[in-house]
């Protein structure tokens, strides 16, 4: 090899190896800042089950609204909004260059990354807004009247009750999903279980288990209910994260229901932060 392709080699590795670098720290914050998250709104339906300050809600916007409460709130804010750009750029990198792994590169494991960016870069954005505004105000709409507005805008398209159906059917089945590779312990292969002490193993598998269940159960609720929406034309019946999560506890179940659920936020919140430790990236 001659000294200028040496050269173009060398330069390229390290290229390489400093995108790998920013990549990394990127997810790492993204995973640690989508732990905060859940953690809060799970604390919050904690409260609500057991009759606190039902007032509040139980969603991204509660769980900001609830860090702008704190001691340097303001800095915990753009803090987290950073975090999750971070995780948008995390899952940008997927989509171009495929995730870790022997098939990273299939076309729908970059696809899922790419729905990932978006959705992540619409999070970061949400929060870095609510942080820049003097009280708060961005966060006022809570996801219910967001998810009904939604609802009814999707409605009023042509053909609007089966994409929303579908769009809701897609959500609801995405959930089982979640669910599905969290009792099979699918995030495993994720892992840098080599360098994992046995506690925390137990402690990805307890977290990840329950609160990977909990989340897609979430999910599975939201979707049926954005299918019931379309079915009646009643953009209403839709329900958001928080309004998802107060149902819990109208069934035969009652708050128990609920608090089992919060907790099991709590627990997925707490599994991020385990991911942004020990995931491979």
């Amino acid at each position: 090899m001659n000294p200028t392709a040496m050269a173009r080699t060398g330069r390229y590795e390290a290229e390489r190896a400093v995108r790998g670098s920013l990549t990394e720290s990127a997810a790492r914050a993204g995973l640690t800042a989508r732990g905060v998250i859940y953690f809060l709104v799970g604390l919050i339906a904690l409260q609500i089950a057991f009759g606190e300050d039902e007032h509040r809600q139980a969603d991204r916007g509660g769980a900001l609204a609830e860090l702008a409460r704190q001691h340097f709130g303001a800095v915990l804010l753009w803090a987290l909004g950073v975090g999750l750009a971070g995780m948008a750029l995390w899952r940008l990198s997927e989509a171009l260059f495929g995730p870790a792994g022997p098939d990273g590169r299939k076309a729908r494991k970059r696809l899922l990354a790419a729905v990932r960016c978006v959705f992540y870069a619409f999070v970061a954005w949400s929060v870095l807004n609510f942080a820049a505004s003097p009280h708060g105000d961005s966060g006022g709409r809570s996801s219910d009247r967001q998810s009904r507005d939604v609802t009814a805008r999707g409605l009023d398209l042509p053909a609007g009750q089966w994409i929303v159906g579908a769009v809701g059917a897609g959500v609801a089945v995405g959930g089982v999903w979640i669910g599905a590779q969290a009792l099979r312990r699918k995030y495993r292969k994720q892992l840098k279980l080599a360098t994992m002490a046995p506690w925390a193993r137990r402690l990805t598998d307890v977290t990840g288990v329950a609160g990977g269940a909990a989340r897609g159960l979430v999910f599975a609720a939201a979707g049926a209910f954005a299918v019931r929406a379309a079915v009646d034309y009643r953009p209403d019946r839709a329900k958001g994260l928080d309004d998802t999560l107060r149902s819990f506890a109208h069934t035969p179940l009652g708050p128990w229901l609920l608090a089992c659920v919060a907790g099991g936020l709590v627990l997925f919140g707490v599994f991020s932060f385990a991911m942004a430790r020990w995931r491979r990236v």
